[in-house]
């Protein structure tokens, strides 16, 4: 949100959907700054209503203007998909409020109730290192979370028309390699020959078709005292095979700043196995699932540096995302059996488009 004029806008079309509120106020509107999509804000309301005080804690998330980074955005979509979770043992935040029209605030925007605990996206905090037994209930929850997810009966719950998901895999092949044509500057060798290994050993996908979350990892997680009370980032969710989310979740798991990595954390294969008795889902093909999802993850991390390059945005974090891209593609060549030894192109952001930003941005700010 840009200023006052926001959120007096935002103040009145509150309003209007709490007619029985009096004097609602909005007390607070902080920036919530972790993640690379959506615009996250937190807002205190405060009204009066029957002579009593009354205040509220909700969370506004507004689409980032286009070019965005995991385009197309369909925030209704996105509340759909919450609403219908709601009676369900998946702990997604309760949805409030949708806007479409994108009249209020520029561009469309959901509130929902705000969720109690912690993420932990980047870093270990010391009180958490310390607590083996909490890190090893963290990583169930994850794994209990994930089968409730994979449980949902889409058209029980009214998400039918989200697709029948048997193309699931095609599918997401295919999108992500239009987005990578989309946005290279020039062929990426190491990165279409990927693609074309996954097309070419595209297991028979999971029997079970199931509601898929598509970002399935640690850093999307709340938790309280051990517990999960959150689960957040739908914007990739879907009607699909589950193992493309035990995929995504094994590529993370081990990564050193992600609490999963920890000596007490589940085992991986531990994981899977609990998984497995939970959901009664067999998980196969490990090595192709975690290669698709290195994929997927690379052409986002492509479409951020892409964006930082061209002046689409000056966030620096976009500016690094390609440093990752030819580690993260050899290994999933590795995975599938693929020996060469290919050249990634033209992945990283440029040195002096990098400059340029660094210096201006810490220009403004002295």
């Amino acid at each position: 949100m840009r200023g006052t004029d926001d959120l007096h806008r935002l103040t009145g079309w509150l309003a209007e959907r709490m007619p029985a509120a009096s004097g609602l106020r909005i007390e607070n509107a902080d920036r919530i700054t972790f993640g690379h999509s959506a615009e996250i804000t937190a807002l205190a309301l405060a009204w009066t209503e029957g002579g009593t005080a009354r205040r509220r804690d909700v969370v506004l998330r507004l689409c980032p203007p286009s070019p965005g980074l995991l385009e197309p955005y369909d925030m209704a979509r996105q509340f759909t998909i919450l609403r219908a979770l709601e009676p369900t043992a998946v702990r997604g935040p309760a949805v409030l409020w949708l806007d479409e029209s994108g009249d209020v605030l520029g561009r469309p925007f959901y509130v929902m109730a705000k969720v109690p605990g912690q993420v932990y996206e980047q870093h270990i905090p010391a009180e958490l290192e310390a607590s083996p037994t909490t890190i090893h209930r963290m990583t169930q929850g994850i794994i209990e979370q994930l089968a409730a997810i994979h449980s949902v009966d889409p058209g029980e719950r009214g998400l039918a028309g989200e697709g029948e998901g048997r193309t699931y895999l095609a599918d997401q092949l295919a999108h992500w390699s239009a987005e990578l044509r989309r946005v290279r500057k020039d062929r990426l060798p190491a990165l279409e020959r990927l693609h074309e290994a996954l097309v070419e050993r595209r297991p028979v996908p999971s029997e079970r078709i199931t509601l898929v979350h598509g970002d399935v990892k640690p850093g999307n997680f709340a938790f309280e005292g051990g517990e999960v009370t959150g689960v957040f980032d739908w914007e990739l969710a879907g009607i699909g095979d589950p193992l493309a989310d035990i995929g995504y979740l094994e590529l993370f798991w081990n990564v050193p700043v992600h609490f999963t990595s920890r000596p007490a954390a589940l085992a991986f294969e531990d994981a899977v196995a609990y998984y497995e008795r939970l959901t009664g889902i067999p998980v196969r093909h490990r090595d192709w699932y975690r290669s698709f999802q290195t994929f997927k993850t690379c052409v986002i991390l492509l479409v951020g540096t892409m964006m930082f390059d061209s002046g689409a945005s000056d966030d620096l974090r976009f500016a690094e995302m390609g440093l990752a891209i030819p580690h993260y593609t050899r290994a999933a060549l590795r995975d599938l059996g693929v020996a060469d030894d290919l050249d990634p192109g033209p992945v990283r952001a440029s040195r002096e488009r990098y400059r340029e930003v660094r210096d201006r941005l810490a220009a403004a700010a002295s």
